[in-house]
Parts: structure tokens; sequence; C-alpha cells
């Protein structure tokens, strides 16, 4: 064999010595490639045939304009009911009466006896608290807090005008107050709380123990008490309300069920699972049996109301972890998946029931009862707002591992984005209103008994049961099962990118569908439509 000379052909090659830099760059990128291999395995993609059988849902058929409509009627819904509200009544009613206008003597105003009449209550006023404001003439920059005791005999008065005595003189009941003053005015004291009114009028009898000396030194002027109850004309804006969402979540409940009936619940997505739980779970949100409240006295309903409305709010708390982490994970057994989210919500749920059995049941026996002086209440605070910043962040984490993972695969993203918008609007809705100092039953009597804390419409009502409850009707009508060419079959895999078997040929090669009607999810859709 003849050797060729490199010379005369005109051009020779080198193997490339690029050095260390090459060297590296090579070697990083053979285990980039090794990684790449491995992706698909290590996060879910399309294409993976995924163990769970669901039902399909409305949402993969929307288009963009028909999704922006449904999240435009919902913001016209809870907007219209926020008008309302404006238009409504004030929540509460104060009455004030100046000590210095009962006491026989004004200078034992430091002690008393206070001989205080209530207004005329009825069942609409629901409750009555009694705080009372001292004012004195302090001038010091001091801030002080000191102890000292009230004693309360109470009286109930009949609308015959029959004198009933409920709590005697000889047992008048002695509460522990702390009065805590910045210059001229200290914080209100709550002196009384009645769950229950079953007296036309209520007669107090009061003396403060252990305030002598503290007049000496900053001289009290004058101590005003307020009488504070639920507006009437709220009471049956309220009841009315109720009972419209009522029906009407009862309603949803039925037509969402009605659409599943013919689908086993192993195959509902887990989205449609939930609502199923949530949906009956809003009716008691609504509180079907509020008017028992203005029929008869006892703090059954109330105590029942709070319980109701504090388990809905846990319960969606937890679906939300559930479907965030859910869209992740086929095996959902409840040790393995559910266990430790239900302990983080559980957390939050336990001092919200302690304070609601404060609030309505120990307070009904004994109306001097106030949980703030309870020793054991910094500790429920605590373990509560821990237990809200152990599940922000849990949520935060599953919100994050959810996008990284799903955010770009074909109608998981959907059911991601959709999830989100409601969560967000939500916690931003429901942030508010607890700034604002108005929630759930239980903050909502919190905020009812500080006479400084007032509102002149029904707004903040209308706001929380507008938002939950049609949050609850447009999620029941995106995750119901859907109609069309796509849905014909009845069950298809959890991904439903499968379910693009069932177009033509045409459809799916030629893309017959004109460019208004693109799906949201239009790019991954032809992506997937060109691999099968």
């Amino acid at each position: 064999m003849a050797i060729m000379d490199t010379a005369n052909v005109g051009y020779s090659y080198h193997l490339p010595t690029g050095g260390w830099n090459y060297k590296i760059r090579n070697t990083l990128s053979q285990f980039s490639d090794l990684f790449s291999e491995f992706n698909k395995y290590i996060a879910p993609a399309y294409h993976h045939d995924r163990c769970e059988r669901s039902v399909q849902m409305r949402i993969y058929s929307m288009h963009k304009g028909e999704f922006v409509m449904v999240f435009i009627a919902f913001f016209a819904c809870f907007g219209l009911g926020v008008f309302i509200g404006l238009a409504g009544p004030s929540p509460t009613s104060t009455t004030s009466v100046s000590a210095t206008s009962v006491v026989t003597n004004s200078s034992e105003i430091f002690r008393g006896p206070f001989r205080l009449r209530s207004p005329a209550l009825g069942a609409r006023v629901q409750q009555l608290w009694l705080l009372a404001e001292i004012l004195t003439d302090n001038n010091d920059e001091e801030i002080f807090d000191k102890s000292f005791q009230i004693s309360i005999s109470i009286d109930g008065v009949l609308s015959d005008h029959t004198n009933i005595n409920l709590i005697p003189e000889s047992e008048a009941t002695n509460r522990t107050q702390h009065l805590k003053c910045k210059k001229q005015v200290c914080e209100e004291v709550m002196v009384l709380h009645l769950g229950s009114l079953e007296y036309t009028h209520y007669i107090l009898n009061m003396k403060f123990y252990g305030l002598k000396e503290f007049h000496k030194r900053y001289y009290i002027r004058e101590i005003v008490f307020y009488f504070k109850t639920y507006n009437p004309a709220f009471t049956q804006m309220e009841t009315w309300f109720r009972f419209i969402f009522l029906l009407t979540t009862f309603t949803v409940a039925c037509w969402f069920a009605h659409t599943l009936r013919k689908y086993s619940t192993q195959d509902w997505a887990i989205e449609q699972k939930w609502l199923s739980i949530l949906l009956p779970l809003l009716l008691l949100y609504n509180d079907p049996i509020f008017p028992l409240r203005l029929v008869s006295g006892g703090c059954f309903a109330p105590l029942l109301d709070t319980i109701f409305q504090t388990t809905f709010l846990a319960c969606v708390l937890l679906s939300w972890l559930a479907l965030y982490h859910g869209l992740r994970q086929n095996e959902r057994g409840f040790v393995s998946f559910y266990l430790f989210k239900v302990i983080v919500v559980g957390l939050m749920w336990v001092p919200a029931m302690v304070v609601a059995v404060w609030q309505k049941y120990y307070a009904y026996y004994d109306p001097t009862f106030n949980y703030y002086m309870n020793p054991n209440y910094p500790v429920v605070k605590i373990m509560f707002f821990v237990a809200v910043t152990l599940y922000f962040l849990y949520l935060l984490v599953l919100i994050i591992k959810a996008y990284s993972d799903l955010r770009n695969m074909p109608f998981f993203d959907i059911r991601l984005r959709c999830l989100s918008i409601i969560v967000g609007t939500v916690t931003f809705i429901t942030t508010i209103l607890a700034l604002h100092s108005w929630g759930p039953a239980a903050l909502q009597d919190h905020w009812a008994s500080q006479p400084k804390v007032h509102y002149d419409t029904s707004a903040p009502f209308m706001a929380l049961y507008g938002l939950f409850n049609f949050k609850m009707y447009i999620l029941a009508y995106l995750f119901s099962p859907g109609s069309g060419s796509i849905h014909e079959t009845a069950i298809t895999k959890d991904n439903p990118a499968f379910s693009m078997i069932n177009d033509s040929d045409e459809e799916v090669i030629y893309g017959s569908d004109e460019e208004s009607r693109r799906p949201l999810n239009s790019h991954s859709h032809r992506a997937n439509s060109e691999d099968i």
C-alpha cells in the first residue's frame, strides 16, 4: 500500500489539544447528558402512564375566553355581594352610659356602686357586652398595668316588668381585671358578656375594688360604660343571606353530585373528591340552624355555628395541601399522604375550638368569664400562630415543588394555575378582612366586643360569606365532568393527553379548530398530537 504524503494533498488533520478548559467542559457535558437521560424518571412528564384513572373535567376543554369569563363572573358576584353589604346596616349597636350619671357620690367614682339598666333587648340583638372605659387626668408618658376586682350582681326584667334575681348580691361574682393605661385613656375592660338573651332588660349592680390608690395618684374623672349588641337590622339581613346561600349551596351540591353519578368514586379526580366533601361542609358553614338562636336561648346554636365554621375553614386549608401534593402523588394513603397534613391543620383547629368553647360555653354559664384573663390563653395563642406559620411554610414548599414538576405538563398546568388563582384570591381577601377585624364566628364576636372598632355597613360580612360561597360554586363548575368530543370516553387516564386518541385525523394533523377557539394549552396540545 502506498503511503500518502500529506504535504501533496494540501491539508492536514490535527487532533484537538484544547487543554484543561476543554477537558472540563467535555466532562461536564457528559454528566449533563447522563442526568438528562434520568430526568424523565425524576420528574413526571406528559407521556407518563400514571396508575390513577380519573374523570375528565370541564376545565380541560375550556378556552381562554371561557376561562376568563368564569373568573369575571366570580368577581362580579363577589362585587355585587360587597355592594349589597355597603348598602346594608351597621352590624353592631352601641349605647354609652357615664358613671357620673348613675353613681350616688361622685367622690366614690373609683368604687361605685354603679347601677346600670341595659337598653331594651330582643332575640335579634343576639348578644350583649358591657365594657368599661376609665378616663384619668394622667399626663405622664408612663404605661402601666393595674390589677383590680369587679363585683357584679344581675337581675333580669321580663316584658311584664317582673324582676328575676339571676345573681344575687350575696353570690356576686368577683373577677380580677387588668387596667392598662397610657396617658389619660385606659383600654376597655370587658365587664360582662351575655351570649344568650332571655330577658327584655338586665339590671346590673357593680362595685370596683383596688382602685383607691390609683384614683389618688391619677384621678379618675370619668368611667364610660358601653352596652354593645348586634344590630337587629343586621341580624335580619344575616338571616336572609345565610338562607339564600344555604339554598344555593344545596342546589350546587345536588347538581355536582348529579354530574358525577355515572362515574365510580374511584375514578374521580382529586379535585372532585375534595369538592364532594367541601360542598356539604359549606352547607354547615352557612349554618342551617341559625334561626334557632333567634327563637330559643342557650349556647347550643351559637356553639354549633362556631364549630361548623371552624371545621369548614380547616378542611379548606387541608384541601389546599392535599391538592398541591396530590397532583404529583398517586399513592395517597392516610398515613403516608394525609397524616402530616391533618396534624398541621389540626394544630390550628384545636386552638380555635378551645377559644370557641371558652367564648360560647363558659360565658353562657358565667357571664363575667373573659378568656383573655385565662392563664392558658397566651399558650393557646402562641400555639395557633406557630401552627399558622408552619402551615404556610409547608404550603409554600408544596407550591414550589408542584410548579417545578408540572408547570410544563399539558392539562396539569391548567389545574395548577386554576388552583393557584383561587388560593391566592381567598388568601388575599381573608387577610384584608382579618386585618380589619372581621372573620369567622369566634373572630367576629371578638371584634364585636370592642366598642372602638366600628363598621357603618355590612360589607365585611357579605365579603366573607360571598367569598367562600362563590369560590365553591366556581370550583364546582370548573371541575365538573365536561362534555364534547374530547370527553367521549367515560374514563380516561389521569393524564388527559391520552384522550386525544378520540380526535379525528383531520383535527390532529390539520388543526381544524379556529384560532379563536384555541385551548389554553394549545402549544402543549399540538406537541402531544404530533407525538401521537
